[in-house]
């Protein structure tokens, strides 16, 4: 388990627990989440749960995906810290991560 605690455009906080083995958008979705709307529900065929991952944690994630990378071009914030939350797989490792929503997805 992990707590994540997501940062919307406007300053707002959430931070919630997830489940080793659920995708960060999974726990996202289930908890709420503002922003993380997943409309393809993690099947990597949109960038509606698009987060920013601060450059102190990106080492700790697994590597983007060609997919992954490819998706993230249809965002209209994109930038070297976007990563598709579907994508991240929680583990205990991920305690304390801090995301943020971009404002395109408000």
């Amino acid at each position: 388990m992990a707590r994540i605690t997501f940062e919307t455009a406007d300053g707002k906080e959430r931070t919630i627990d997830i489940a080793s083995g659920q995708s960060i958008m999974q726990g996202a979705v289930q908890s709420n989440v503002p922003g993380i709307d997943a409309e393809c529900g993690g099947a990597l065929s949109c960038a509606t749960c698009m987060v920013y991952v601060p450059a102190e944690w990106a080492a700790r994630l697994p590597l983007k995906t060609d997919d992954e990378d490819g998706m993230l071009q249809f965002s209209p914030h994109v930038n070297e810290r976007s990563r598709l939350s579907c994508q991240i797989t929680v583990d205990d490792t991920l305690d304390g991560l801090r995301l943020k929503v971009p404002a395109s997805q408000h």
